[in-house]
């Protein structure tokens, strides 16, 4: 008997296949229960039916699957569905199903609280306990895709990493994530269709576009004001608007895809018309698309939505100037399931 279970989705195929040959049996069991862990994703190993009693005893001797719960769903008067995701540890992260007549859109989670310090995002008042594994997020995508074929008869279309914690910060664990999700021997999900937001992390952009990723970047930016978006968003202090531009521009030339700006408008911060022209500037050194968002109060009289007045002004400017802009509309409010109010109320 094995004092320590592991994680049997830490393991790799050939990892798997080792394990089985050196405890005498034939390396292809690894192969059945590689496929039992991603593309069924098997909960326990008395699920695997193929293999015999004596061989799912060995692998519940030696290992755990770590797979996530989901403790209370809640569903929003438009259809939003949020689940508050408990994990192996007891920890809880936050994830949303959101549903169009176009497309359903699973936004995950990548950390348990946040690195950052965005003072307009309730994920941000939590402190980050960990990373999340890569079983982690994938669990959180399967999940998703459950419930997308249930409540609304489609698979899942989209995956958005704009939920709890900052992507980058958890680079390799999401890479790996979306590196299953996008596998045929995983969910087969075309990588097209994945976007990662960001806060604006310089170095790990660049390592991005080295990788020559082929899923879609989005940025939080909020401000091309230097003084105005450290103001909201104090780790822009170290990671300046100059460097987040050069890497940005750097991404664009390895990658050729389009940058997508994600941008609220509050009264007060950055409705005027300084704040319109620097963003427009921001815009031109690569091909981008702005998407201004609806702001989601998170009980803090610092922000207030901006005025439609405001937000009409920021359109017309950047479609004067050939930009690409759409207005979203947030989604979910009803049960705290939008853009920034992720922080695990309901539990």
């Amino acid at each position: 008997m094995v004092a320590k279970k592991k994680d049997i989705r830490a393991l790799t195929r050939e990892q798997l296949r080792e394990f089985f040959e050196s405890h005498g049996e034939q390396a292809f069991r690894g192969n059945q229960v590689y496929e039992w862990l991603w593309q069924k994703s098997a909960h326990s190993f008395d699920a695997m039916t193929n293999l015999s009693k004596e061989t799912r005893k060995k692998l519940d001797d030696y290992f755990v699957i770590n797979h996530i719960k989901v403790d209370q769903l809640q569903r929003s008067s438009d259809g939003t569905i949020k689940n508050a995701v408990r994990l192996h540890d007891d920890l809880v992260v936050e994830s949303v199903l959101i549903p169009t007549k176009e497309r359903t859109t699973a936004c995950v989670s990548s950390q348990v609280g946040c690195s950052l310090d965005c003072k307009f995002c309730a994920t941000a008042r939590l402190k980050k306990m960990r990373n999340l594994n890569p079983d982690e997020i994938y669990d959180q995508v399967v999940v998703i895709n459950n419930e997308s074929e249930l409540y609304f008869n489609r698979p899942l279309s989209n995956i958005v990493f704009m939920g709890m914690g900052e992507p980058l910060m958890n680079y390799n664990n999401v890479l790996k994530a979306i590196d299953k999700i996008t596998s045929p021997e995983g969910l087969g999900m075309s990588p097209k269709r994945i976007t990662v937001s960001t806060s604006g992390v310089p170095k790990m952009i660049r390592k991005l576009a080295d990788e020559e990723v082929k899923f879609k970047l989005a940025v939080s930016l909020h401000s091309a004001i230097e003084e105005v978006r450290t103001s909201i968003m104090p780790f822009n202090a170290t990671f300046n608007l100059k460097e987040l531009r050069d890497s940005l521009i750097y991404w664009y030339s390895k990658t050729k895809s389009r940058i997508t700006y994600e941008y609220v408008v509050w009264e007060g911060i950055n409705d005027s018309d300084k704040d319109i022209h620097a963003l427009i500037e921001f815009c031109r050194f690569a091909p981008s698309k702005v998407n201004l968002i609806e702001y989601n109060p998170i009980d803090d009289s610092d922000f207030k939505q901006a005025s439609e007045a405001s937000v009409n002004k920021y359109v017309e400017a950047l479609e004067q100037n050939g930009i690409v802009v759409t207005v979203r509309r947030s989604r979910g409010k009803d049960i705290d399931a939008a853009c920034g109010q992720l922080a695990n109320k309901s539990l």
